[in-house]
C-alpha cells in the first residue's frame, strides 16, 4: 500500500511517499481502507517530536481516518493514533465507529477530533453554565469553527471569537458568534472585554499560549475560567496560587485523548455531534482536501 512515512523528525520534507505492507488486524482490531486522513496542528508537533505524547520512528502519522471497514463494508470513523496517513490502517475496535447515512466522509471526520474537543471543551472542562459569556480564539479553524457553532446550541449567552484576519472573523459570525475580533496580544484584555459589552468574561478556549493566554486570563470574571487544550505558539505559560486565589479563577488542561481511558466519553459526544450534523444545526468546514502525496503541502498550509 502507498502510505506517508517519516525517518527522522524535522520539516515538512522528512514526510515521505513509500510502499508499505498492508497492515494486518490483531485480536480486537479493524482494518480500514481509508478515504480520508484528518490533519492537524498537532501533527505538525509529531513531526518535530514536540507534541505531548512523544513519537517514535519510523512512523505513518495521521490519527484519525474515515474508510470503509474491511471486514464488513461499512462507513466509518476511526481514532488509529498513528498510521493514518495511508492507504490502509489498523483501529482498536471500541474506536471505530459507523457513519450515519446523512453524513459524508469529510464531516464525520471533522467530528472524531475537532469536533467531540470542542464538545468536551463546553461540557467537561469548561462547563459551561445556560447564559455564560465564551470566547472561542482560532475560531475559524477546525475546533474553533465548530465551537463558535456549539456555542448557543449547548447553552452559552454571548460567543466572542477571535481571528487574524477579516476573512475570518467574516466566518465566524456567519457561523454564529456575536462578536468576532483581532487576537494581536496587544491591548487583547481591553478588547475581549469590550466585545462582552464591558463584562469579564465567563470561559476562554485557548490554544495558542504565551501572550494570547496571558491577555485572556487576565480578562476572567470571578469564577471564570480559561481553558487550556493546546500550545500552537510553544510559549509556556504560569499561573500563580496568589491570583487564583484573588481572582477565584480556574485553569483547566484538557488532552483529548485522556477520553479514549473513559468508555462512552467519544461515543456521548460523537452521537449528538452526528445528530446535529445531520440535522443541519453544525457544518465542518473543511478546508482543502490534497491527494496522500501532497501530505507534506498540507502540513505546511
Amino acid at each position: 500500500m502507498r502510505a506517508i512515512q517519516m525517518t527522522e523528525f524535522g520539516g515538512p520534507e522528512v514526510l515521505e511517499l513509500v510502499e508499505l505492507p498492508t497492515p494486518e488486524p490483531g485480536p480486537d482490531e479493524v482494518l480500514i481502507r481509508v478515504t480520508r486522513a484528518g490533519v492537524n496542528f498537532a501533527d505538525t508537533h509529531t513531526r518535530t517530536n514536540s507534541y505531548v505524547q512523544k513519537a517514535t520512528l519510523p512512523l505513518v502519522p495521521g490519527g484519525e481516518v474515515a474508510g470503509i471497514r474491511v471486514d464488513t463494508g461499512e462507513r466509518v470513523v476511526a481514532l488509529v493514533g498513528s498510521g493514518g496517513y495511508a492507504e490502509y490502517a489498523i483501529a482498536p475496535t471500541p474506536h471505530v465507529f459507523p457513519i450515519p447515512d446523512e453524513l459524508d466522509d469529510g464531516t464525520a471526520l471533522a467530528m472524531i477530533v475537532q469536533g467531540t474537543t470542542a464538545w468536551h471543551l463546553y461540557r467537561t472542562s469548561g462547563r459551561v453554565a445556560e447564559g455564560e459569556s465564551v470566547v472561542v480564539h482560532a475560531a475559524a479553524g477546525g475546533v474553533g469553527s465548530l465551537a463558535v457553532q456549539l456555542g448557543h446550541q449547548l447553552g452559552a449567552g454571548r460567543v466572542i471569537a477571535t481571528a487574524s484576519s477579516e476573512s475570518k472573523r467574516a466566518l465566524a459570525l456567519e457561523l454564529g458568534a456575536d462578536a468576532a475580533i483581532d487576537p494581536a496580544p496587544e491591548g487583547l484584555t481591553e478588547r475581549l472585554i469590550e466585545a462582552n459589552e464591558d463584562r469579564l468574561l465567563d470561559v476562554v478556549f485557548e490554544m495558542s499560549g504565551g501572550e494570547v493566554f496571558d491577555a485572556s486570563y487576565r480578562a476572567l470574571a470571578p469564577f471564570g475560567r480559561i481553558v487550556a487544550y493546546g500550545i500552537a505558539t510553544s510559549q509556556p505559560n504560569q499561573v500563580s496560587t496568589g491570583s487564583l486565589l484573588r481572582h477565584s479563577r480556574a485553569v483547566v488542561g484538557f488532552y483529548l485523548f485522556h477520553c479514549l481511558e473513559r468508555p462512552g466519553m467519544f461515543a456521548e459526544a460523537l452521537e449528538e455531534l452526528f445528530a446535529r450534523a445531520a440535522s443541519g444545526q453544525l457544518k465542518a468546514i473543511v478546508g482543502h482536501t490534497y491527494r496522500l502525496e501532497q501530505a507534506a503541502q498540507a502540513q505546511i498550509d
